[in-house]
């Protein structure tokens, strides 16, 4: 396989010099699995521009909502031994989020972003973030903006108390540590991907810096109604939040820190077998990538969005999660495929690049079918 791909590992390698070169990008990881075996492993650039410190293929980097794709793993992992159902209502296992209506939500609504709470205090702060309690109980207290089924919002922020509570009610693990010693454990892979960043794992992670995402964030603010509703001025997904090491050692599920090539690895165990384990059977992946929810413009951007449970299900047969600033990563079942992207320079409005080699990817792996 080395030698059949070495033109395209090339060719993307080329591209992120580029992209580094002229200022567009500081550190780049892209990794792509092929048939549960790696294909494409490339890394260039910082990993922190302040002290020169170059990123490695295993320097952990913030990616923001990528971090759902663990989150939802999770859920499937354990759905797989019978541990979650994904009817549960919410309140039967946690009751006090049965407030205001909420007793009919299920862990499928939140999976599918129709739980219909996506909405956080104006003046919730990075440090309420940092108390798992805390939140739970601001989600628990929260008021619908509809009723569970009917509108899909964005549960930015929300998504991951919401599954990360459910789970920690029924397995007594928080879902950083299942996702350590049952996802990324089994993979080899436990220091690459998290959701809580151990504290002696803090120096090892890139630096991540904004480049333009807090300029778009300024512009949804001004013309979005809801996007302040769902990330609130003092912790919009970007470099300021994603630079805090209280945050990134906190619980907060919906967003992550990963790796692109652990990242690429977990996928390739979803969609079949990686040096021995496939974490689900195709029927539960299956289950787990068939859209799911209303059709119509999705609330807090007024776009069309199909969710599966938990990910993202795209027209090209894909499925997987993307986050603000530029990572992503998406499996192909068809192809066998799957591609990872992250980064450390934070940037929005001019282009896709992550996007562009992630396609670039899929089309050479689909023209040799």
């Amino acid at each position: 396989m080395d030698g059949d791909w070495e033109c395209l590992r090339a060719d993307v390698r080329r591209t992120i010099d580029e992209l580094i070169a002229d200022g567009r990008e500081s550190g780049v990881q892209v990794a792509a699995y092929l048939h549960g075996s790696p294909m494409l492993d490339v890394h260039a650039g910082s990993a922190d521009r302040a002290t020169g410190r170059a990123l490695g293929g295993d320097t952990p980097i913030w990616s923001a909502s990528t971090g759902k794709a663990l989150t939802a793993t999770v859920v499937h992992v354990l759905a797989e031994r019978g541990e979650l159902d994904y009817d549960l209502r919410i309140a039967e296992v946690w009751p006090e989020f049965g407030r205001h209506g909420k007793e009919w939500i299920s862990l499928r609504h939140a999976l599918t972003h129709t739980a219909g709470v996506p909405v956080l205090p104006a003046d919730v702060t990075p440090e309420d973030f940092t108390d798992w309690d805390r939140m739970c109980a601001i989600v628990a207290d929260s008021e619908p903006i509809a009723p569970p089924g009917a509108v899909s919002a964005y549960h930015a922020w929300t998504f991951g108390w919401l599954v990360g509570e459910v789970v920690r009610r029924v397995t007594g693990r928080r879902v950083s540590q299942v996702l350590a010693e049952d996802v990324a454990g089994p993979l080899g892979v436990a220091d690459e991907l998290y959701l809580a960043v151990p504290a002696a794992d803090l120096d090892r992670l890139a630096r991540v810096e904004d480049r333009n995402l807090s300029a778009l964030f300024a512009f949804a603010s001004a013309n979005l109604p809801h996007f302040d509703r769902v990330a609130p001025a003092g912790v919009r997904p970007g470099a300021e939040i994603g630079g805090r090491a209280d945050v990134l050692a906190a619980e907060v599920p919906a967003t992550g820190t990963v790796t692109a090539r652990a990242l690429a690895r977990m996928l390739a165990a979803l969609i079949g077998e990686v040096d021995g384990v496939r974490l689900i059977s195709p029927d539960r992946l299956r289950a787990a990538t068939t859209p799911d929810g209303p059709s119509g413009p999705e609330w807090v951007f007024g776009q069309q969005t199909t969710w599966g449970l938990g990910y993202a299900v795209d027209d090209d047969g894909s499925f997987g999660a993307a986050g603000s600033g530029g990572s992503l990563g998406f499996a192909y079942p068809e192809l066998g495929l799957t591609v990872a992207a992250t980064k450390t320079l934070l940037a929005a409005g001019d282009g896709d690049p992550m996007e562009d080699l992630r396609v670039r990817i899929r089309d050479a792996v689909a023209a040799r079918r």
